[in-house]
């Protein structure tokens, strides 16, 4: 079969963006082929390049996030900067912000200046509030877009209070939704080729609490306010963590009626087929307590890989808590390469996930880490038209 072309193949995208939402956005369509250029301050100050992972010499972070961008410096907020800027836009399907509501326009690259460079120009501004409302000029961070949502309240135990997870899950989120946006985007302007660039608004603690459709008419229609419970999954059981006797944390699913079924039997537990107060789920939800304590203790008199085999030949959803070691070991990982190396000019290559989703007769794949600071400074502007004494006099002024 003849290899497709990627599925954003054509589509120029320009991430003025900084630090890791708006980033990771323009990223997951690079991933499908779109062409990304990623445009910095010339000191190289984005957060991200400081941001952990990092050696002394090297933004792994960056590495990753922004892997196969073509990276260029230049300062939009000098009127030369500005001007440059509109001229790549010219050539642009889409441009990605992340600033604060209104910092564009005070640089004089409004939606309508954008426009007058080119009018099919779609832009991506993701804030952490939106563009309207009393918090639209607030900053935004992850773990402000994790706690105000809600997520934030349902992770954790009774004890621990609220906790939020180690990586910045809400960055992530909306940065999906970014891509997503970009990709309807896209649909849209092929298909009616007549019509006007626009602009998207996407609130990341939108995005997140887009994801938690069950809270609002939980709390409504039942007085329920969903919170942190630790593993249980306060909606089915049994579901929850447990611990083996040589001390490894299984995470366990037998909540349909047919997968707790089979856990009775495998179990040995003849009792909680027959007994009424645990025929549905949302019995054994009620019940969930006790129904936890027995298997914990089930779990903890065996060791995991006797507990393994019990499991997998009685066909029971689990597995043990992976840590990075475990995934990078696992042969499902390996045989699909879900891990992918990314070539490095600095460091040979680095390890990274894969392009998610696989289509077929698609073949393409990023091939390196993310850009040096400027390091396509001299292809970018040349092919904008700009001769070499004027990217040396962009230089002097520092707007390169």
């Amino acid at each position: 079969m003849t290899d497709r072309s990627p599925l954003l193949h054509g589509i120029k995208i320009l991430d003025l963006s900084t630090v890791l939402a708006a980033p990771f956005a323009a990223t997951l369509c690079g991933d499908l082929g779109a062409d990304v250029t990623k445009i910095e301050l010339p000191d190289g100050s984005d957060a991200l390049r400081g941001l952990a992972p990092t050696t002394p010499e090297h933004a792994l972070y960056w590495k990753v996030v922004n892997r196969d961008k073509r990276g260029v410096t230049l300062d939009v907020r000098k009127p030369e900067g500005r001007a440059v800027l509109l001229r790549a836009v010219a050539n642009a399907d889409v441009l990605v912000e992340n600033f604060r509501t209104g910092t564009l326009d005070r640089w004089g690259l409004s939606l309508d200046a954008l426009h007058q460079a080119n009018p099919r120009l779609v832009v991506l501004r993701l804030t952490g509030f939106g563009q309207t409302g009393p918090y639209a000029t607030r900053p935004g961070y992850a773990r402000i877009f994790e706690a105000m949502s809600g997520l934030t309240n349902l992770i954790g135990t009774p004890a621990s209070g609220p906790q939020h997870p180690n990586v910045p899950i809400g960055d992530l989120i909306s940065g999906v939704f970014g891509a997503f946006s970009i990709a309807s985007a896209m649909v849209s302007m092929r298909t009616n080729p007549g019509q006007k660039g626009f602009e998207i608004d996407l609130s990341a603690t939108e995005a997140i609490f887009r994801l938690l459709d069950p809270l609002a008419v939980e709390y409504e229609f039942l007085g329920v306010e969903r919170s942190h419970v630790g593993n249980k999954a306060g909606y089915t059981a049994p579901s929850n963590m447990y611990q083996t006797q040589d001390n490894a944390w299984v995470t366990l699913v037998a909540s349909s009626n047919q997968m707790f079924q089979r856990l009775c039997k495998v179990m040995d537990r003849a009792d909680w087929l027959s007994d009424p107060r645990l025929q549905t789920n949302p019995d054994r939800c009620r019940h969930v307590d006790e129904i936890d304590s027995a298997i914990a203790l089930w779990f903890g008199s065996m060791r995991f890989s006797d507990l393994e085999r019990r499991l997998t030949e009685a066909d029971i959803p689990h597995t043990k808590v992976y840590g990075i070691a475990d995934v990078m070991a696992d042969p499902q990982v390996k045989h699909r390469e879900s891990v992918i190396r990314l070539d490095d000019p600095d460091v040979g290559s680095v390890p990274a996930p894969c392009v998610v989703p696989r289509v077929e007769g698609i073949r393409h794949r990023p091939r390196r880490t993310g850009p040096g600071v400027g390091e396509h400074n001299l292809e970018f502007f040349t092919h904008l038209g700009l001769t070499l004494e004027e990217i040396q006099n962009l230089r002097v002024l520092k707007v390169i």
